[in-house]
Parts: C-alpha cells; structure tokens; sequence
C-alpha cells in the first residue's frame, strides 16, 4: 500500500481547501500557540502533544454572549480558578488578562450573540502523562455561533431518563476538566434511548448530573430542590436558578430552597423537573422514565425561571460584561 510522504506545502494546502460544515459556526479564535486571533477555521488548531489532547489535562468553561453582553462571565472565571487549583495548572496569564482576551476575542468576532469556549491546557511537550514534561500552559478561546433551541423543547417539553453511565467520584465532579470521557458516554446514550438528556446516579443510588446539565425539582409542596452538590458540578446557571428560587421564597411563591440528596423516587413524584445549562438556561422535563411529569405540560415554574433568565440577560448589569 502506497502512502504518500506529505512535505509543509502539501500539508498547508490540504489544510486551506478543507472544509466542512462545522466550521461555518467556528468565528475566531484566541491561541497563544499561535500568539493571536484567527478568523480562519482552518487554523484553528492546537498541538497533537499538548497534553490536553492525550491525556485530558486542561479545563475548560463555556459561556456565551447575549446581545453583545457576555453573561456570568465573573461566575465562570470563579469556577475557574478553583478547577485550576484542583489540577494545580498555572495559567499562562493572569485570570485578569485572560478576561481581557475573551472581550477582545469577541471583538474581533464580530457576534452580538455567541458561545465562548475557553480552554487552557498543560500544554505541549512530550507524549508521557508527567505535567512538567510540557513546555509551559496554553490559552484557546473559540467563539462559534449560538445555536437556536429546538422550539419543542420549549412548548412541549424534554425527555429524561437515568443513566447506566456512572458519575465521576467527588474530587473530579467538582473540576470542570477536560477529560469527559463519561459524558461523551452519556451524549451517546441519549442518542440510542432516544430521549432529550439522561441523568447519572451514584453508588447509593443518588441522582446526580447531566452530559452538561444540573438537575431541579419542585415539589408538590412548591419546594425548589436540587441534588446536593458533593458528587456534582456546580453550574453557573443552577447556582443563578437558585438565586432566583430565593427571590420566590421571599414573596411567597415558594415555601424553601434546598440541596440535598434526591432519588429516583423523589424525581418520580415530582410536580416539574427542569433542566439547567449555559446555552439552553432552562427547560422542562414532561417525561422522566417515560411516564409523564406532572400533567405532562411544561409547568408555571418552568416559565418563571425561564422569564428570570431573560430578564437577567437583558437588564441585569451585575451579571453582564459589555463587549460590543
């Protein structure tokens, strides 16, 4: 068999005249690889020995951009910091300065509306697992477009069913690492039972996360509880619902606010399930282990916190960093 020995012209040209669909929502992108923005897909690339790619050493944050106002950025770059200390990785940068590479990345973006992807790595050097065989930590920013949701997602409502992939231990639910191995496995999951999402459980039987996704529920008793977050990540769009559900205790709407362990069971006999994440904020599940939620409907909560989360990204300067 015959394989062609491909010198750096060749490699370049194949590089520039390949495209696929994908890229069209790939906008720029921040390398310090590189040192500088690219707007072209076909450049968006990071090392084959950066030891994020073989060994999953790096974290990770995913937020976006709303009418040219990236929301909870303060929120993530917190989160970030602490996985960053779990991992003991160093950024290349000050976190302050990476704030400013972010806004300027979506400057050049050009998108009002838009999903941040920040990366930093262990970095290249060596094929071995040993962090200090890299030659020093990597920053990759990518801005793709915002995918609209699935309009049915809204009006009719979600899936859900519990998964057999088994959650991670509590040292590495609370990192948000590269290394998804388990929730690659629960995305496929999703695809062969033919359901909207699937939630983990832990030994005891403890309901935990989502692929990318936290978890609430409200009671019959108009109770707001989620999983408690000892074996889970703590999202930046729960802990905002959980700010909100506060604001309903204090007048009236309702009676409490708790995380603690839930169950099977506890899902089961819930009036609403619903569903939080960065891109999608919140949605209902009207159907958990193919029995109906509730009367099926998505319910009056669900469209508080949706109407919450809309309010916050439109008005709220606390929570809004100003790009464009």
């Amino acid at each position: 068999m015959e394989i062609p020995l491909i010198d750096f012209d060749e490699a370049v040209k194949k590089l520039t005249n390949t495209s696929y669909p994908h890229q069209n929502f790939y906008i720029a992108m921040y390398s310090s690889w590189l040192g500088g923005i690219t707007l072209n897909p076909n450049l968006m690339l990071i090392p084959i020995d950066d030891h994020m790619v073989h060994r999953g050493d790096g974290v990770f944050e995913v937020f976006k951009c709303i009418n040219g106002n990236i929301y909870q950025l303060d929120a993530h770059f917190k989160r970030l910091k602490n996985s960053l200390n779990k991992l003991q990785l160093t950024p290349p940068y000050p976190l302050e300065k990476i704030k400013q590479i972010v806004i300027k990345t979506v400057k050049v973006s050009g998108q009002k509306n838009c999903v941040i992807r920040l990366y930093i790595s262990r970095g290249p050097g060596d094929f071995s697992p040993k962090p200090e065989k890299s030659i020093g930590p990597q920053l990759y920013v990518v801005i793709t477009k915002l995918v609209p949701l699935e309009e049915r997602k809204r009006t009719i409502g979600c899936s859900l069913k519990i998964s057999r992939v088994p959650s991670k231990g509590p040292f590495f639910a609370a990192i948000k690492s590269c290394n998804y191995l388990q929730n690659v496995l629960m995305e496929l999951e999703c695809t062969q039972l033919g359901v909207d999402y699937v939630v983990n459980t832990t030994e005891q039987g403890k309901i935990g996360e989502g692929p990318t996704e936290n978890f609430a529920l409200i009671t019959k008793d108009k109770r707001f509880l989620t999983p408690s977050f000892d074996h889970i990540l703590k999202g930046t769009t729960i802990l905002r619902a959980i700010h909100f559900a506060k604001e309903m205790v204090k007048v009236g709407l309702l009676k409490g606010v708790t995380s603690c362990n839930l169950y099977v069971e506890d899902f089961k006999k819930a009036e609403e399930i619903l569903v939080f994440g960065t891109t999608i904020d919140v949605l209902p599940i009207t159907t958990f282990e193919g029995n109906l939620v509730g009367n099926g409907k998505p319910g009056k909560f669900y469209k508080l916190f949706f109407e919450k989360f809309i309010e916050d990204q439109t008005k709220n300067k606390e929570v809004l960093t100003p790009v464009l």
